[in-house]
């Protein structure tokens, strides 16, 4: 079987998972790790790939790249049709929820509206940090691409609401921006703490500003080590 993995930065922290689950079964399957579908090598008449998978992907999967596989899968860490749009585990915490979905489904034009493979649930005690949540997510990502691997063929996905916009059960989360991690210094840690702990310490921290001088802020656990 022909595995393509598209991840479209190689310095986002899912990247040296998807390295990893490249190297642990390249026995199996044959696997391209790729960041762009410049590096999709075309075959012509024939498909040269069984599954495209869409891991943090923000470039736009056109039809006739899609063609060119027998299957495009994108994972996406919401409930559908709940939480389509971005980042959407994020949006989840900050609004409190402790168990996150992730799901495997197809990839179609208009975003987060294919066909659902597979769901699966991930439950947090809600303490932990940017890195700790990460983990979870993309061993729970690594599990789901396992499984498509091994039951494209034999299990058939369920479709969407039909007119899913017009229920009550949708919902659209809008793109996350550096700005979005900013904390208020007049309200507790306790009231912000879901902010505090999904912000990336590296790429884009939590910040206050104090006298017009900006402060980055970064926590972590006493005693224990991220992983």
């Amino acid at each position: 079987m022909k595995i393509t993995l598209l991840c479209s930065n190689k310095q986002h922290p899912v990247y040296p998972y998807l390295a990893q689950w490249k190297a642990n079964n390249e026995h199996h399957y044959d696997i391209d790790l790729i960041s762009h579908t410049s590096e999709i090598k075309s075959y012509n008449t024939k498909a040269q790939s069984d599954i495209l998978f869409l891991i943090s992907c923000t470039e736009l999967i056109t039809e006739n790249i899609r063609a060119l596989f027998r299957h495009t899968l994108v994972l996406h860490a919401s409930d559908l049709p709940e939480g389509r749009g971005w980042s959407p585990h994020i949006w989840d915490i900050l609004n409190g929820k402790n168990e996150l979905t992730l799901a495997l489904l197809n990839a179609e034009d208009k975003v987060d509206t294919g066909d659902i493979w597979q769901k699966q649930k991930i439950t947090l005690d809600g303490t932990e940090l940017f890195d700790e949540i990460n983990t979870l997510l993309f061993k729970a990502e690594l599990e789901l691409i396992s499984w498509a691997c091994n039951n494209i063929d034999t299990v058939k996905p369920v479709k969407q609401p039909e007119h899913a916009e017009m229920d009550s059960g949708v919902s659209y989360h809008q793109r996350r921006t550096p700005e979005d991690s900013e904390l208020t210094i007049s309200e507790t840690i306790e009231n912000q703490f879901n902010l505090l702990r999904v912000c990336d310490p590296d790429r884009f921290p939590a910040f206050f500003y104090y006298k017009g001088q900006k402060y980055n802020i970064r926590i972590e656990k006493e005693g224990g080590e991220q992983e």
